[in-house]
Parts: C-alpha cells; structure tokens; sequence
C-alpha cells in the first residue's frame, strides 16, 4: 500500500529511501504537549540536533500556566536553532534595576507578573518559515506566508506574505502583489482536506494564483 501523501499523525514525517525515518525532522505537534503551546498540522522542526524536550528548545521562557500562549498555524516550516522569546522572559524596565528579585523569592513574587510589561501572546500564522536560528521577540504577531531569514529577530508584527531580515528585523520585500495576497488569504489553502491539497499541490507550489483560485 502506497503512503499517504501528507500524514499529520506521524513524528517523523520524512522517510528517507532505505525506509527509515529522518529522525532530525519532527511534526510539532506530536513532540509538543504543553498546555500554553497550539500548533497546527504538519509544521514542522528540522534541525541539526534532537531536543530532548523541543517545548523549552523551541520557547525557553514558556512555562506551564504562563499569562501568554504561543500559537503556530499549519504548514509552518522551522529551521535549527530558531527560538521564540515569550513575553515571560521579560524583566520589569520602569524601576531602577531591572534584576527579578521575586523570581528568587516567593514572598516578593505578588504583582511581579503584571509589572513586567509586554503580556502579549505569540502568534505565527500559516505557511510561515523561520529560517535557521533566528529568534522572535516577545509578544509579536507573524503573518501568513512570511519568510524570516537566517538568524533575523523579529522584533514587532509582520504583515502577511512578507521577507523579513536583520537585526532588529525589517521587511525587505512584499513576496507577492497585495491584490495577490488578498486572493491568497481568501483562499486559505491550509484549511483544504489534505486529499485536496496533493491533488493541487503544484498550484499551491507554483505563482499563478487563477490556477489555484480554478483549484478552490
């Protein structure tokens, strides 16, 4: 029996020609199980190391009850050492010295959670590649499409279908026309039946949008 053309439920979801799995690439969402953490389908981790827990190699700073989420739609590609810095990294900035002394002591933690500032969640939208070790800063809102370049921190919000590169991270490009993205957007491709997606994979590959607009 031949295999699937995509198969979410798999941990390692490339097969190399002796049979055997890449183990260096994992579907998130099955090495994920982190209750501040929604990853869609098939966006995946492929790196050069293989994290024991890819929750804290992934969002360090992200821990189990935390006042913000992250979130990463479908067909996300992330490379090695990409890292995503939630907003409970931060430190509170309005007082003379930015040290957490009420980390270190339970007595003192009280509002400390509240003072730190930036309580935004983390999302990433569909289709997004976060290119080998860049980071996204705390708080920041990526959209559909974006391609972030290797060792690029996001620093704020990116609009949909752009290349973002740098330090601190510009857009250097919108990928496609905006008429283009509107059609995109509306389109949704990541939201097809994954049967319907093999069989126009080379329209959602490909750059004629009325192709993929006769596919939907």
């Amino acid at each position: 029996m031949s295999r699937p053309f995509l198969d979410a439920r798999l941990r390692h979801p490339i097969i190399l020609p002796d049979g055997n799995p890449h183990t260096g690439t994992v579907h998130l969402n099955q090495v994920i199980d982190h209750p501040n953490i929604a990853i869609g389908d098939y966006s995946y981790y492929s790196g050069l190391d293989k994290p024991a827990d890819y929750a804290s190699a992934l969002a360090p700073y992200l821990y189990p009850g935390a006042p913000e989420r992250l979130t990463i739609g479908k067909f996300c590609q992330v490379a090695h050492g990409v890292r995503i810095i939630t907003s409970s990294a931060n430190h509170a900035m309005d007082g003379f010295s930015t040290y957490p002394f009420a980390v270190f002591n339970p007595e003192l933690i009280g509002g400390y959670a509240t003072s730190i500032g930036n309580q935004r969640d983390t999302v990433i939208g569909n289709d997004v590649w976060l290119g080998f070790e860049s980071v996204v800063m705390p708080g920041v809102s990526i959209g559909n499409g974006v391609i972030v370049a290797a060792r690029s921190v996001v620093t704020g919000d990116v609009p949909d279908y752009a290349v973002i590169g740098g330090n601190s991270g510009r857009v250097l490009k919108r990928r496609f026309p905006d008429d283009v993205v509107e059609r995109l957007l509306g389109l949704a491709w990541w939201d097809w039946d994954v049967e319907r997606i093999g069989r126009h994979v080379d329209a959602i590959t490909g750059a004629d949008i009325d192709a993929l607009e006769r596919a939907g």
